[in-house]
């Protein structure tokens, strides 16, 4: 019999844990590892999906934290919280190790951070921007308390620090959920997430 996985921790990155978070983001979303989840980006995304610079501003953002989330000692999954102003707070950068996908980490994670933006930061809304093509992460969105805004965003074609796009109709739609005392991810099932940006 194996023992049981030890209790989730959360905590602030530091940048020792830049290259950590990088080699995860990347393990989550881009080339063959990524398919081991159900979040990998491979399909309409080469190149890579962060890197070192673009972490480590987010772990020195005055506004931001990046939380990283462990179990027995080991960097599972991690995710970016910010402070928008007039009550607003952003996820983003959330990924999941592959291998750990879909057994309801991710609902986990996403809930206890919508609980720090509420209880630490008084935020009265979630919002996240995710690619429109994602259909099935938008409705794992959605079942947790998530509604798609039709507000949009252009991808950052040429930019290849966001990756090296394999068709020409990407963009970001922007996904909000209100933040209400004592709410939690909702629906009841049990996949998990990998990512917003």
């Amino acid at each position: 019999m194996q023992p049981q996985p030890g209790p989730l921790t959360y905590r602030d990155a530091t940048p020792d844990d830049v290259d950590a978070v990088v080699a995860l983001v990347e393990s989550a979303y881009r080339g063959e590892s990524s398919r081991a989840g159900w979040t990998s980006e491979a399909d309409i995304l080469d190149g890579q999906r962060t890197d070192r610079q673009g972490v480590l501003e987010v772990v020195e953002a005055a506004s931001s934290r990046l939380i990283v989330v462990e179990r027995d000692g080991a960097l599972v999954a991690c995710c970016q919280l910010e402070e928008r102003g007039d009550g607003a707070a952003y996820f983003g950068m959330f990924a999941v190790r592959p291998g750990l996908q879909g057994g309801g980490l991710g609902r986990r994670v996403i809930a206890e951070v919508e609980r720090l933006a509420r209880e630490e930061l008084g935020a009265r809304e979630m919002q996240m921007t995710v690619i429109t093509v994602r259909k099935e992460l938008i409705a794992w969105y959605e079942r947790c308390g998530y509604r798609r805004t039709g507000a949009k965003t252009p991808f950052p074609y040429g930019d290849e620090r966001f990756g090296l796009p394999t068709r020409d109709d990407l963009e970001f739609e922007l996904l909000v959920k209100p933040l209400a005392c004592g709410a939690a991810a909702g629906g009841a099932e049990a996949a998990d997430a990998g990512a917003a940006r």
